[in-house]
């Protein structure tokens, strides 16, 4: 028995993600991705600014609490969640929209390498736009401090080992709702039903019972994270946040890394199934 083409392989998913690298970086549909990934960044140094006008400093604790909220309630539900809805469903379900998909289909390339290479090029795209963000987020939120407060901080605090979780939360992130994003693009013509659908599981994952709760992206990345978002700030009475602030009973650090992946490679098999299956009748698009 021959072996197997390892080498070819590993060829036409470079030569795949160099492809798929180009447009989602250069395209102009996907602009409104990197103003999510940096709204976050416009704030924080709004605020940094403002605060070094009025000349007030601030307590460096309470602005790593803001810090978890808004990287809990905003970035990871809804900056990265869209952001991988741009990015993933576009790789197939857009090549079915300009009708150039079939071009890869007709290539002498295996379409379980195609779903590789389509999803490692977005998943490369995604964690360069939004793990940048996440470290310009962190510098301009702590940059009006002065310069001993921040070296107590970074160096002999827990500043660079958040920084470096948050990251690590971030790109596993964009591995998770990537790998489902791209399931979703392959199995439906109308991406709203998917999208609504998974981020109502998401914002319910608190209350499901707890072998569901394993089938939501959300549960690992919370487990993950290196603050806990303080429940009296977001509990209030009629605040709508109060439903995506109760936390679960968190995973230990490696089951919830662990999980995450699984649960990524598991979607992604499953696509790869699907997509060897999957016909193309651009009439009905």
């Amino acid at each position: 028995m021959s072996q197997r083409p390892w080498g070819l392989w590993r060829s036409q998913v470079r030569a795949v993600m160099r492809l798929e690298m180009k447009k989602i970086l250069l395209s102009r549909r996907g602009l409104w991705v990197y103003l999510l990934a940096l709204a976050p960044v416009l704030i924080y140094a709004a605020h940094s600014f403002d605060q070094l006008r009025k000349g007030e400093p601030c307590d460096i604790g309470q602005d790593t609490h803001i810090f978890a909220g808004v990287f809990q309630l905003f970035f990871l539900r809804l900056s990265i969640f869209f952001g991988c809805v741009g990015i993933f469903l576009n790789l197939f379900r857009g090549e079915m929209l300009e009708k150039s998909l079939h071009y890869y289909f007709l290539a002498p390339v295996r379409r379980e390498i195609l779903v590789a290479g389509k999803f490692l090029s977005g998943l490369l795209a995604a964690m360069f736009i939004f793990g940048t963000s996440i470290v310009l987020q962190f510098f301009a939120l702590y940059c009006h401090f002065d310069a001993s407060t921040r070296q107590e901080y970074f160096v002999h605090g827990h500043g660079l080992g958040h920084l470096a979780a948050y990251v690590g939360v971030t790109l596993l992130a964009c591995a998770g709702y990537g790998s489902v994003f791209l399931a979703a693009g392959v199995l439906f013509r109308n991406p709203l039903i998917p999208t609504l659908v998974v981020l109502t599981l998401e914002a319910i994952s608190g209350f499901l019972p707890q072998t569901l709760q394993h089938l939501s992206v959300i549960f690992y990345l919370k487990s993950l994270c290196p603050v806990a978002v303080p429940a009296e700030i977001f509990m209030g009475k009629g605040n709508p946040l109060a439903l995506l602030a109760v936390n679960p009973t968190p995973a230990s650090a490696a089951t919830a890394i662990l999980g995450l992946l699984v649960l990524s490679f598991a979607v992604l098999v499953f696509s790869s199934v699907r997509v060897r299956r999957l016909e193309i009748d651009y009439g009905t698009e």
